[in-house]
């Protein structure tokens, strides 16, 4: 039987550094400042940017029909996306019937639906169709602030973390766009959190119980964990927003399990692994996987309700009955899932946009939202101006992310540290697929599909940085250097933000300026003047 039951708790989970207070109000602050540089000018541009002509308009629809319907005019004549802007909401195509309309749509419902949260309080403006993804995209700093902090225990670290992922400019361009990715961001990073919550809370629950149980070789059940229930339904979420998402539930639903077998081997149990199966992973698979299958079906709700979504088959499903009406509701929606999946499978069209995965890292390609022609001199000063909006990472951010993670498998492998090892995993999970569908399919990829992962390079960033400050208890003069580099750091990162930040954000600047700002030949998207 464990004798102290303080002492096996510090050991299985140890203490934050500084108060609680503390650890709440500095991460608030942070994700204030990132929220500043996401909701500022975030009307503009005031144009249809990218695939918000997908997303945007989606939105709409399922928010006035509960399904996406087509819409008047195509990529040669966007009709719709010239009535937006303005303000005219007559975008629909009228059919003969309704159903005529029904619109194949290549991804799940839920990020449209986030969207549209934006366009029914602010209206069909760029302001309302972008205000959920600068919210998210604010709200993943705090997020990614927190749990960097109870990973590392230390609000400096946690503060570090939302300071840099509030500072990288794909993150930011993403957060300013209607489109889904920064959502799916989103839901990863949270299931995520609620993980790093949940090892926690189980570590602290099982000493408690076995210091209160009777002497078992396997240990105590735990029993309910809202934690790992909520992290299911984030996932859940994830999957809802992109069908990507299932990387990420596998490999967390395996990460979960295994810190839980890890803790009752931690304990001093004598079958830990037989513990793990019998009483944990019953529990792990109705939370992380009932609880997102269940999320995933919820987001469809709206097309299930509908006579009018693609492949709804509605009047031949309600013919016969109520039991037929159910049956005939599951097939169909199952011919629809098996539609998007050949759609992505066979998605291989030349983009002059599209990038390989290996070049991902090295934002060797990125991704031109916004570069309008015809910009008049008198709009920056100059004979000629550019008003640009870029997706692509702040390099100093990605370029030292890339070392810390080769550092944290070096550290992986050495002491086998589980906060290394889950980044790693989460790395993994959200770039290495990608590989597969280059070479099996030739599909076509584009640089903003990292940004799930750009959460995970900064908390590579941070345990490197907890390294190079040392411990608490470490000489005052290492404690220094450690500090100085970290900070120089940090500053680095910031500035680098800012040189690049015009052509984030599209502000109006000289073509020379737009111009001394593309690091790398590959990053001009439009021809130099």
């Amino acid at each position: 039987m464990v004798k102290n039951w303080g002492d096996s708790v510090r050991r299985l989970v140890p203490p934050f550094q500084g108060t609680a207070l503390v650890g709440w109000l500095a991460p608030l602050a942070v994700a204030i400042f990132g929220g500043i540089l996401r909701f500022v000018r975030l009307g503009e541009p005031k144009a249809v940017v990218f695939d918000e002509t997908y997303y945007a308009k989606d939105a709409y629809s399922l928010l006035k029909y509960g399904v996406e319907r087509s819409f008047l005019g195509d990529s040669k004549n966007p009709i719709a996306d010239k009535r937006l802007i303005t303000g005219n909401l007559d975008i629909f195509k009228q059919c003969p019937q309704p159903d005529d309309c029904a619109s194949f749509v290549a991804h799940p419902p839920l990020g449209k639906w986030m969207i549209g949260v934006g366009e029914w309080l602010f209206g069909m403006t760029p302001f309302g169709w972008r205000f959920m993804a600068a919210l998210v995209g604010t709200l993943s700093i705090l997020i990614l602030a927190r749990v960097a902090r109870r990973m590392t225990r230390s609000t400096l670290l946690g503060c570090l973390g939302g300071l840099l992922l509030s500072l990288d400019g794909l993150h930011l361009v993403l957060s300013r766009t209607a489109l889904l990715d920064i959502f799916l961001m989103f839901w990863v990073l949270a299931g995520f959190a609620c993980l790093v919550a949940d090892r926690d809370w189980a570590r602290t629950r099982l000493v408690d119980r076995y210091e209160r149980a009777a002497i078992t070789e396997r240990g105590p059940k735990l029993g309910w964990r809202p934690w790992r229930i909520a992290a299911g339904v984030c996932l859940g979420a994830a999957c809802a927003v992109k069908w990507s998402g299932i990387f990420f539930l596998i490999a967390f639903a395996l990460l979960s399990v295994m810190w839980d077998m890890g803790a009752r081997r931690a304990l001093g149990l004598r079958e830990p692994y037989r513990g793990g199966l019998a009483h944990d992973v019953p529990g792990a698979f109705a939370a992380l996987a009932i609880a997102p299958a269940v999320t995933f079906v919820a987001s469809w709700s709206g097309w299930f309700a509908s006579a009018n979504g693609w492949g709804r088959n509605w009047d031949q499903a309600t013919s016969s009955g109520p039991g037929f009406f159910v049956v005939d509701s599951v097939r169909s929606w199952v011919q629809y899932q098996l539609q998007v999946l050949g759609y992505h499978s066979g998605l291989h069209e030349y983009h002059p946009y599209m990038s390989e995965p290996w070049q991902w890292p090295l934002l060797l390609r990125p991704v031109s939202f916004h570069y309008p022609t015809g910009l008049p001199p008198s709009a920056c000063g100059a004979n000629e101006c550019s008003q640009a909006v870029l997706g692509v990472g702040t390099p100093a951010l990605w370029y030292a992310a890339a070392l810390a993670l080769i550092g944290l498998i070096v550290w992986y492998m050495s002491n086998r540290d589980w906060r290394a090892g889950a980044v790693l995993l989460a790395f993994a999970a959200g770039w290495l697929p990608w590989f597969y569908y280059a070479i099996a399919d030739n599909r076509t990829m584009y640089l903003f599909y990292m940004i799930p992962v750009v959460p995970f390079m900064v908390l590579a960033l941070v345990l490197v940085a907890g390294q190079a400050l040392g411990k608490q208890n470490a000489p005052a003069g290492r404690r220094a250097v450690g500090a100085a580099a970290v900070g120089a750091f940090a500053l680095i990162v910031l500035i680098n933000f800012w040189w690049i930040s015009p052509v984030l954000t599209a502000e109006t600047i000289s073509h020379a300026e737009w111009w001394s700002r593309m690091l790398m030949r590959s990053w001009v998207t439009v021809a130099p003047k």
